[in-house]
């Protein structure tokens, strides 16, 4: 998993980038602007990786993979760059000052 995480890396930072995906409060990719098919896949197979990977943590830490997920959120947003298109914990959308 973590390989393949890896590989994507850079397709994910530029549709970033271009604003075209955006880190939701979830953990999760989100798409937010014109999205190729292409672009679509590298989203939802990121997105299958982040969630088995909030399951084995869920696992060892005997709590759920939303709760996970929710965290990992806000590591991400704290470590983003400036740019980067955010969903706050309400649900509104921001671009990372």
């Amino acid at each position: 998993i973590n390989r393949r995480m890896v590989e994507r890396l850079s397709a994910i930072d530029s549709m970033k980038e271009r604003k075209i995906v955006g880190e939701n409060n979830a953990g999760y990719l989100e798409v937010r602007g014109n999205a190729t098919a292409d672009d679509s896949k590298v989203v939802s197979d990121e997105n299958s990786d982040r969630k088995a990977i909030y399951e084995l943590i869920a696992k060892q830490q005997s709590t759920s993979a939303e709760a996970v997920g929710r965290a990992r959120a806000r590591q991400i947003a704290d470590r983003s760059k400036p740019g980067v298109l955010l969903q706050a914990a309400d649900g509104s959308w921001y671009e990372k000052k």
